[in-house]
């Protein structure tokens, strides 16, 4: 078993602590909150095709559920919102077993279109259960957020928290890929024959992965809900999940790294191509294109290959 990579999780820890100290300016702050969250959805989405081969085309909706989830039961019972968001998480998880049960016996573009259909539906039911969600015109009723009875508010203060949440989970997916279960997930994607010869339950390994995941993204729902204080199901729909995959493929699939890099790069482009946003899906499209062809182990792959490099001479 390989050991953790300290130095990384260094690196991703000096430059979240650099950029509270540096960008004072709230709306790039912003920017880079959105990337954080984009990160563990990637790195969550990285864990289902990088390291297992499942293709879900549905992890949108798992967002969604955690978002909606998350304020409902906070504004209809009157919970505190981390409890809410916790079991947002569980009910996502849950979901994804459900779901997954049928789903994941399935290969290939048959599982990819089956997770794409609940995503859609998810889509269907958050727009026209209105007298739940608020419809088209989204949530509203979103609750101050608060933590250990400290009030979290501004970008300010949700970088702190949002920051302290995103390396948690760069750890915990740091200590995963080192795991057993990791080396387990990719013998499974090279050759299901083989994982079966040895003694692997695929299916039930390959769910596992599939409602943790989900719980994960769920979670991360939950914060953004309360961080943006309005959701909507335009957040949630098909294309964000391209965009996850895209996020995943870009920065490498099957590395920690990976998500994490592909949000970072993929994240600031409508931002600073302000000029071309309807083109948006367009520059997804080819950054996915030009990866997969030209540098199939993802920006992650290339940055080893010049380290390697640079250390050999």
């Amino acid at each position: 078993m390989r050991k953790i990579n300290y130095p990384f999780l260094i690196f991703v820890l000096a430059v979240l602590i650099a950029a509270k100290l540096l960008i004072k300016n709230e709306y790039y702050l912003s920017i880079v909150i959105f990337r954080m969250f984009n990160a563990i959805n990637a790195s969550c989405f990285n864990l289902l095709l990088g390291y297992t081969g499942i293709i879900s085309l549905g992890q949108a909706a798992f967002y969604g559920i955690g978002a909606y989830f998350a304020v409902i039961v906070a504004a209809s019972i009157g919970i505190k919102p981390v409890l809410a968001i916790f079991l947002a998480s569980l009910f996502s998880a849950l979901t994804a077993f459900i779901v997954g049960y049928p789903t994941l016996k399935l290969h290939g573009h048959y599982l990819a279109m089956a997770t794409l259909g609940f995503g859609m539906i998810i889509y269907v039911l958050m727009n026209e259960m209105a007298f739940i969600t608020g419809g088209p015109s989204g949530f509203l009723d979103i609750s101050k957020f608060s933590f250990l009875g400290i009030s979290i508010y501004g970008e300010h203060s949700f970088y702190v928290f949002v920051a302290i949440m995103f390396f948690i989970f760069t750890v915990l997916f740091e200590m995963f890929d080192k795991s057993y279960l990791s080396y387990k997930l990719k013998f499974i994607k090279e050759s299901e024959f083989a994982s079966k010869s040895f003694g692997i339950n695929i299916f039930k390994t390959k769910l596992l992965v599939f409602s943790i995941a989900a719980g994960i993204t769920a979670f991360n729902g939950g914060i953004y809900a309360y961080y943006s204080g309005f959701i909507s199901p335009v957040s949630f729909n098909f294309s964000y999940s391209i965009k996850l995959l895209t996020m995943a493929i870009v920065g490498g699939l099957g590395t920690v790294p990976g998500g994490i890099i592909g949000a970072a790069v993929l994240t600031a482009l409508p931002e600073f191509m302000a000029s071309i946003e309807d083109y948006e899906m367009i520059l997804y499209g080819c950054f996915l294109a030009i990866t997969i062809i030209f540098l199939p182990g993802g920006l992650t792959g290339l940055i080893k290959r010049i380290l390697n490099k640079n250390a050999a001479d």
